[in-house]
Order: C-alpha cells, then structure tokens, then sequence
C-alpha cells in the first residue's frame, strides 16, 4: 500500500495493519522525522510529481516483493509544509520471518531516499535553501543495485 499525502502520518495504525496482515510473523518499520537541526530548522517542504512519485514508490515495493518474501508493505510519505518533530515518512513491512521483514524495510527506505522524485526545501534561521541528495544516500542505494 502506497500513499502520498499531506495529512499527518500516524505510525501507530500503520503498524497495527501491518500486524493484522495475514502471514505476519514479523514487522519491521522506519518511521523519519523531520530534524531539527540543532534549533536551526523551521520549516522543511516536500514537493514531488503526483503520479510520477507513486510510480516510482509501487516500483520499489514490486522489487521488494521480487527480493523477499513478504506479506504487506506500506509506504506513507507525506508531502507539503512540515516542522521539525512530524513524521515525514513510515515503511513498513510484514513477513512470516524477521530477517526478511528487516532486509526488505532496509532495502526500501533506502532506495526511496534515491529513486522516489521528491525535492526538499528547508526553511531555517540562516535563510531558505534548497536541499541536495547526500553523498551517503547513494552510497546505501548502491549496494542494493
């Protein structure tokens, strides 16, 4: 299950679903949060391509499904205008054992961080800017290629 939204994310009943899901043995999860940076962060915005974004997250969850065996995955990111404290992102990932629940959930925070089209602009004490791709975000989404 995908979704892209702009509304809170409530990790909480995700997990629930998760652990309601038929076969589920094990359920491993990210949740990110917006950092604060030190006091310096106010405002982070998340823009992205409707359509195009849910493509790529559906993308990622069939090469997950390809990968492991498991049972319900869910990706939940949110979109818009967010403070420092709000949940920007949940994966989750259900499976009959633990070891593949936690490669798969690995597997997509990871490459969701390189391959789902959103761009990030922050808003901080020091001016407003941009935000580029991290040297270590493609690093992690290499080795998975």
């Amino acid at each position: 299950m995908i979704r892209v939204q702009t509304g809170i994310v409530d990790p909480g009943e995700e997990i629930g679903q998760l652990a309601r899901a038929a076969g589920a043995g094990a359920v491993t999860t990210f949740v990110g949060v917006v950092r604060d940076e030190g006091g310096a962060l106010l405002a982070l915005t998340l823009e992205h391509y409707p359509g195009m974004t849910e493509r790529a997250l559906e993308a990622l969850e069939a090469e997950a499904r390809a990968r492991w065996p498991v049972g319900d995955i869910r990706i939940v990111h949110r979109v818009g205008r967010m403070v420092p404290g709000d949940v920007i992102v949940f994966v989750g990932v259900s499976a009959i054992h633990r070891a593949e629940a936690f490669a798969a959930c690995e597997f997509l925070i990871d490459r969701l961080k390189t391959d789902a089209p959103f761009w990030k602009f922050e808003e901080g004490r020091e001016g407003a800017r941009w935000v580029d791709a991290r040297d270590g975000d493609d690093a992690r989404a290499k080795r998975w290629r």
